[in-house]
């Protein structure tokens, strides 16, 4: 996370609710007391805190307590000092970006991506009313930001032949109702979005025709429809033009 957004997205997220708030800053405070200016594992803090590892994510939205999850490895945490922004502006800024990457949205959609509770999501597009404009979709009313106007009306660009969007990208990190506007059938976006890690999505001219993952110098598609020979080409070209550290050639097998 760029230094520039820490306060954006830790305060934007700090609780409301004084018992919750006080948590949190008391679990950042014996975590900056036990390091004093190191870095420790997620673990390793834990324990000499007499705290559940997990428990340490509680005080990231205080501000000054950050995580870097590295894969497999253990998460490293340390303490900075508190960002210079107001916990409502932040909020409100993080309301603004979530327009922005995923509108139209609602408040309810900004509770469930921001993981903030129901009052604080809907007080926060409340307070943005004034810059937001009303919209209709397939799946029910919403809202965008007015400045975003003029690029919803315009026409769209070329799509590209075919992405690999990793599992988390933004294209479909979405919530609810606001799945169907991607994936209209249920049972592809039981496939897409699962209840524990979520493959990749495959985009081919603009639309998902499936998933993907891969394991070390393999990329295993499950294609939910036929695809032509040349749609096939730009997926296996896409696939290979992967920066994946340590392979020299990708291999794609075909689930149909």
């Amino acid at each position: 996370m760029a230094a520039r957004d820490l306060g954006v997205f830790s305060l934007g997220r700090l609780p409301d609710d004084a018992r919750r708030r006080g948590l949190a800053e008391d679990l950042a405070d014996r975590l900056a007391a036990l390091l004093g200016g190191a870095r420790m594992t997620y673990g390793e803090a834990g324990r000499a805190l007499g705290e559940h590892p997990n428990q340490l994510r509680y005080a990231a939205p205080t501000g000054r307590v950050l995580i870097r999850w590295d894969g497999a490895r253990q998460p490293i945490v340390w303490t900075v000092p508190p960002p210079e922004v107001d916990s409502l502006e932040a909020r409100l800024e993080l309301g603004r970006r979530h327009l922005h990457v995923f509108g139209p949205t609602t408040p309810e959609a900004f509770v469930q991506w921001a993981g903030i509770p129901p009052r604080q999501g809907i007080a926060a597009f409340d307070a943005l009313r004034g810059s937001l404009t009303p919209v209709r979709t397939p799946v029910g009313e919403a809202w965008i930001l007015t400045r975003d106007e003029p690029a919803f009306r315009a026409a769209p660009g070329a799509e590209a032949p075919a992405r690999l969007l990793p599992s988390g990208d933004p294209y479909f990190l979405l919530q609810g109702v606001d799945r169907e506007l991607l994936v209209p059938a249920a049972d592809r976006r039981r496939a897409l979005w699962t209840p524990r890690v979520w493959p990749g999505a495959v985009l081919v001219e603009g639309e998902i025709v499936g998933t993907w993952r891969r394991s070390g110098d393999q990329v295993t598609i499950q294609s939910w429809r036929t695809l032509t020979g040349q749609e096939r080409d730009v997926v296996e070209a896409e696939a290979a033009s992967l920066p994946l550290p340590g392979v020299a050639h990708v291999m794609v097998r075909w689930n149909d």
